[in-house]
């Protein structure tokens, strides 16, 4: 059992340098993620237009009179959605399970995330004296609560490949 754990958390940090390293990049950064949050600015200001008035998307920026802000890497999701991946892929169950997991769990990320930005632009409308509070603290722990909990959700209902069955 202790070697399945090791080989757990090393094909984990494995994975997670293979998806992490490269968004250091410039191409990378260019070409994928720029696009990526460029993407998450035009869905989130087409959201806001249902809360806000005179919401534009700039690149990567949300504008309007009471508030802008600009989505940077760390606030796209990515890191959270890749830190799933990772933990999704290296556990042994069958590949087919890891691979709906990995796709559920990059939706339910990325449908979080899309939350935090729209909420964190409302509060900098509308109480901006809250929004390093909620930007910093509270929203970043909440994705990666929300991360850490569907894994552990998942991989109780999950049997280890190779694992006794229990009776």
């Amino acid at each position: 059992m202790a070697s399945a754990r090791a080989r757990f958390l090393l094909v984990f940090f494995l994975l997670l340098a293979l998806f992490e390293i490269p968004l250091l990049l410039e191409p990378v950064d260019r070409n994928l993620v720029q696009p990526f949050t460029r993407g998450i600015a035009v869905v989130s200001g087409s959201l806001l237009t249902l809360f806000a008035n005179d919401v534009r998307v700039v690149g990567t920026m949300l504008i309007s009179p009471c508030f802008s802000v600009n989505i940077n890497n760390g606030c796209n999701g990515l890191e959270a959605t890749l830190f799933l991946v990772a933990a999704v892929l290296a556990f042994p169950a069958p590949p087919k399970a890891r691979l709906i997991a990995a796709a559920v769990g990059v939706a339910l990320i990325q449908g979080v995330n899309l939350i935090r930005v729209l909420s964190l632009f409302l509060i900098g409308c509308y109480r901006r004296e809250w929004f390093d509070t909620f930007h910093l603290a509270i929203w970043q722990t909440v994705v990666f609560g929300v991360a850490i909990l569907y894994f552990a959700s998942w991989t109780r209902r999950r049997t280890p490949q190779g694992a006794p069955q229990r009776a």
